[in-house]
């Protein structure tokens, strides 16, 4: 085992021919949402050497007025959308509770990586991804033109710049409130490593836990590395008083975690390379 001159750790194979670089080595990260994609990221961590630690921040719950939710899923099953948009693996959640299978003549979005895994993983079929997996990246590239019928079934306090946008462009879009997003308090041993300086890093997947980082962590320590998904959830983390210390380019856990990592590797780049 050697390091670089930034501190970087690099062990070597058993045949001593490649380097296997670890980051983040050393590093203790939270990892603010349990379930498959905390242990997803979990795991993404591990591979680069850090020690992940799960602590979830937010849940999920029925929302305030379900019956909407039911009528809606009821047209969705009958066909009377020609798009559902998801943006959250929540979502897709929903939709299997309710045991709910939209016809073939209604075509499928998802906004990022996470949500399409999270539908083809439960069966559905997805018809288009935005490039730029973001609410913005959708509208930009919208296929369906204007005239059409589209569901958006979204937190009870989902930004609503999506459904916005798509009204803007002559889309008879109906937004649902699918779930209600509710605080998690985190064990006492992890507010009191984050104040101890004994967790490293923070990983921010949404304006809800980044809010929630705010309410239970503050004031951060200054050493205290904020990484979050995606520009919209960085606007938030700033809003709820957040430091951010780098921004993933696509709202993925995969790019989140390599953000981090990046950041490990040389925290005053401003345009790091890509880990692959």
């Amino acid at each position: 085992m050697s390091s670089l001159r930034d501190g970087t750790t690099i062990e070597r194979t058993p045949t001593a021919a490649l380097p296997v670089i670890k980051p983040l080595l050393g590093w203790r990260v939270l990892v603010p949402r349990g379930g498959k994609w905390g242990d997803g990221i979990a795991a993404q961590l591990r591979s680069f050497g850090a020690q992940p630690v799960i602590a979830p921040l937010i849940n999920f719950a029925r929302p305030e007025e379900p019956e909407l939710l039911t009528a809606a899923l009821g047209r969705l099953r009958e066909g009377h959308y020609d798009w559902l948009l998801a943006t959250s693996a929540t979502t897709v959640d929903v939709l299997v509770g309710h045991g709910v299978r939209p016809p073939d003549t209604t075509r499928i979005a998802a906004v990022g990586e996470t949500t399409a895994q999270a539908l083809q993983l439960a069966g559905y079929r997805v018809d288009f991804v935005p490039s730029d997996h973001s609410a913005r990246g959708l509208l930009r590239e919208w296929p369906g033109g204007a005239g059409l019928r589209a569901l958006l079934p979204q937190s009870e306090i989902a930004d609503q710049s999506l459904l916005q946008g798509l009204l803007e462009r002559g889309v008879d879009a109906e937004f649902v409130a699918a779930y209600r997003t509710v605080g998690v308090n985190a064990p006492a041993e992890v507010i009191a490593d984050v104040a101890g300086r004994r967790i490293r890093a923070i990983l921010v997947s949404s304006g809800s836990v980044a809010r929630q980082i705010a309410a239970q962590f503050s004031p951060l320590p200054s050493e205290a590395v904020v990484v979050c998904i995606g520009p919209r959830t960085a606007f938030d983390a700033r809003a709820a008083g957040l430091t951010v210390h780098r921004i993933a380019e696509e709202r993925s856990s995969s790019s989140l975690v390599r953000a981090l990592a990046e950041y490990a590797m040389d925290p005053d780049d401003a345009h790091p390379p890509v880990i692959t």
